[in-house]
């Protein structure tokens, strides 16, 4: 997604399935712009651990103290080559020491609202689209789709679901350009759904391309510029 936003007249097309966080506001289960804490949730009374993995039907598997922590242990100064660590060498800007800023403490979980400023203005999709919407949506018109598991491990859906909220606004007067793309949520499915909802997992990670392709091939041949080889490549 991140390719077909930051350059929209490059690429034709994004089938985005169980994207990154796309909007800080769902980091997994924090927003990055509101809370304090990473680790634990906002309580008056008590400290309640925020999760990070889950199974699809909601058992808890680890939550976000665990995650850091675990990537402190494997490397410091951000350097684990695990999951968080990934994204905060992406999305920081570089600290004084040379490696990127903490966007949190990886010891204590506190978020540093700085850097998170800085995640939001360069990498938050959902808050670019928003704010660019008026000379980057009509580049992007039927060019965005979206499958993600109503389960996801990670809680990626979340942040989806807050993309969707946008895009499906734009519909409204005065909000345009409408985005004209579409969202796939797979009822009670995990990390890693493609689409095809009514299969079986395995069957419809086994058949993406055969599910895909046609959609891009159509989409290709509906956007296709004059004059433009639209027979030697379809047989």
């Amino acid at each position: 997604m991140a390719l077909q936003v930051f350059h929209p007249d490059f690429f034709n097309g994004a089938w985005v399935f169980c994207p990154d966080p796309i909007d800080f506001r769902a980091y997994s289960l924090v927003n990055l712009y509101e809370d304090d804490n990473a680790f634990y949730a906002k309580s008056d009374w008590k400290r309640v651990p925020i999760p990070m993995e889950r199974t699809p039907d909601g058992k808890i598997l680890s939550d976000m103290d665990d995650a850091v922590r675990f990537e402190l242990v494997l490397g410091t100064h951000g350097r684990s080559a695990e999951q968080f660590d990934i994204w905060q060498a992406v999305y920081s800007p570089v600290g004084k020491d040379g490696y990127p800023q903490f966007i949190l403490d990886p010891k204590t979980g506190a978020i540093d609202h700085h850097v998170a400023a800085y995640w939001k203005e360069h990498y938050d999709l959902d808050y670019i689209l928003e704010r660019d919407w008026k000379t980057l949506g009509p580049k992007l018109i039927g060019k965005l789709h979206f499958a993600v598991g109503t389960g996801d491990n990670y809680y990626l859906d979340h942040a989806v679901r807050l993309t969707e909220q946008f895009l499906d606004s734009t519909k409204l007067p005065g909000k345009g350009p409408y985005y004209a793309g579409d969202f796939d949520y797979g009822p009670g499915f995990g990390h890693g759904y493609t689409g095809g909802a009514s299969l079986p997992r395995g069957v419809a990670n086994g058949t993406l391309l055969q599910r895909l392709m046609p959609q891009a091939a159509e989409w290709m041949v509906k956007t296709a510029p004059a004059n433009a080889d639209l027979k030697s490549w379809r047989y």
